[in-house]
């Protein structure tokens, strides 16, 4: 997707953020329960897009920290300007592949990876966010028996995902080739979701809880 360049973007991130936008986020490393100012448990949106998903969730949840982390600076400042002031949710201007420069082991306890990039090319398979790579950094940030919530419209992304999973000994649950909210899920809709949803097109979900020991096998 290309994204329109915006003039003073930094500057515009950080008047609408304030203290929302983590500018270094490794300066919270193992600390951001103190970041917070509470023990509550630690969720993150790895590409969080425009942020409806996680404005609404951390809206709902006032008992969850949510952390929003994006790479390209003009799809962040789109989530930046529904902040509607938050405590418990924070930004971040970064690379999901970086993680463990942000966070300590066992201090996260929820990753939400929705309607990612699924790169189709297999020479860019490395890039997917459920890529072996990509999940080793998951294992390494989350809790003991901590889980990753995976939505997307792409089938072929979320078969290989799957396989991934499986390979990687990450246990599979609830996992729906027609998705669709059941009462008291603990989910919303993202803008793309709800694009998918208009068009009639079939919403892929599944649940991924980390497995007890590391694979070391590649």
């Amino acid at each position: 997707m290309r994204v329109r360049n915006i003039n003073g973007i930094e500057e515009k991130i950080e008047t609408f953020g304030g203290e929302r936008f983590i500018k270094d986020g490794t300066v919270y490393k193992g600390q951001w329960h103190e970041y917070f100012g509470n023990n509550n448990p630690i969720y993150i949106e790895i590409g969080c897009g425009k942020g409806q998903f996680i404005d609404a969730m951390s809206c709902y949840y006032k008992n969850i920290n949510f952390i929003a982390i994006e790479r390209v600076e003009e799809i962040l400042y789109k989530a930046v300007i529904k902040l509607k002031n938050q405590k418990n949710l924070c930004f971040l201007l970064m690379d999901g592949s970086l993680l463990s420069d942000i966070f300590t082991e066992n201090e996260v306890q929820r990753i939400y990876l929705n309607f990612s990039d699924p790169w189709p090319k297999k020479r860019h398979a490395k890039r997917r966010l459920t890529s072996p790579l990509f999940l080793k950094e998951y294992y390494n940030v989350l809790d003991r028996g901590s889980d990753i919530h995976f939505k997307t419209d792409n089938k072929n992304l979320f078969d290989y995902s799957i396989e991934i999973f499986k390979e990687e000994n990450w246990q599979l649950n609830n996992v729906d080739y027609d998705y669709h909210k059941k009462e008291g899920a603990m989910d919303f809709p993202t803008e793309y979701e709800n694009k998918f949803r208009i068009k009639g097109q079939p919403i892929f979900r599944l649940e991924a809880i980390r497995p007890q020991t590391k694979n070391t096998e590649n």
